[in-house]
């Protein structure tokens, strides 16, 4: 394949990503590319903290072109966006994190920091400034008999501007606000174990949201893909480009069997392309590390779907996946 000048990140992985999960990264985003050229759709998920990880750099420009039209993430990334979009100044990075003792930790707590890694998230700024944002429209949503996901929250004060007063980084790298603008569909299963996921629980204890189903449950959000997928791949397939594991992954991959083996609409496609990002390893019985092949057996993929996986750590490979199909 030519070399690209006006491409020197994917030139440069080109002419040095030739071999094991390096070759791999180059073949997965070269068959990334061939799906969406054949008209196919992307849903990406999001494990870990790809969030404060500040994945946004260069996932929000892969919503922004087109590249990815479904998401799927644990709660702690749908939050942890917005968390660094108006806190951003105020973490803490600890890069000596290995070496921290016990008393170190009790002392970034003392101080307000949670720790996620090498990165502290402020507390006051990131956590409450969201939660007095968010719960203006949970108790709005409450006190008129509505019901939203939690994605449909975070775009309700993103598009109602009460928190521009606070960006603290350049807009265009929140792959929040970059989903909200496209309006593309976000899942979020187990939203209950993230930080507002537990903040809501509180404020139901307390009295001050009345109906604990003012935010929709992973019922639904199952029942909500199974339709959208029903009516997404009426024109074309979708792949599926998994980062890290966990139930970020595990939801949606399993929208598929559920349609044809639950609902009988054996006329929707399998999964159109499959790679997953992750350092985890087949033992004792791990969904997350098992090979692609294991998901053909439950009903997920086909024999011809084209199959990735890249064993290292998501932090470094999806920006450089991201570029190549970006063509930077």
């Amino acid at each position: 394949m030519a070399q690209s000048t006006s491409a020197p990140v994917t030139a440069f992985l080109r002419h040095n990503y030739r071999h094991f999960n390096a070759a791999a990264l180059i073949d997965a985003a070269d068959a990334y590319v061939s799906h969406l050229d054949k008209g196919g759709k992307m849903m990406v998920t999001l494990a870990g903290a790809m969030s404060t990880a500040e994945l946004g750099i260069s996932l929000a420009e892969m919503i922004r072109q087109d590249k990815v039209h479904a998401i799927t993430c644990t709660g702690a990334n749908l939050e942890e966006d917005i968390y660094n979009l108006v806190a951003h100044d105020h973490y803490a990075r600890v890069p000596n994190y290995r070496d921290l003792t016990p008393e170190d930790e009790q002392k970034l707590l003392d101080q307000h920091f949670n720790r996620v890694t090498d990165t502290c998230i402020p507390e006051a700024e990131a956590i409450r400034r969201i939660e007095k944002a968010v719960l203006e429209e949970w108790q709005a949503a409450d006190q008129a008999g509505e019901r939203y996901f939690p994605h449909e929250f975070m775009y309700r004060i993103l598009r109602s501007g009460k928190l521009k007063e606070f960006y603290q980084i350049d807009p265009k790298d929140s792959w929040m606000v970059a989903a909200a603008e496209k309006n593309i569909p976000i899942i979020v299963p187990g939203w209950e174990d993230s930080t507002n996921g537990n903040i809501f629980a509180g404020h139901c204890m307390e009295g001050d949201i009345k109906n604990v189903h003012t935010v929709r449950s992973g019922i639904e959000y199952m029942m909500y893909l199974a339709e959208l997928y029903t009516e997404m791949t009426k024109t074309s397939t979708i792949g599926f480009f998994q980062i890290g594991g966990g139930i970020a992954g595990d939801f949606p991959i399993c929208v598929v069997p559920m349609l044809h083996q639950d609902l009988g609409r054996t006329e929707v496609p399998l999964w159109g392309y499959f790679c997953q990002i992750s350092d985890s390893t087949t033992s004792y019985g791990s969904y997350s590390g098992a090979v692609p092949n294991e998901k053909i057996t439950w009903g997920k993929l086909a024999i011809d779907t084209p199959k990735f996986i890249i064993e290292s750590d998501a932090s470094i490979v999806a920006p450089l996946v991201f570029a190549i199909v970006l063509g930077q």
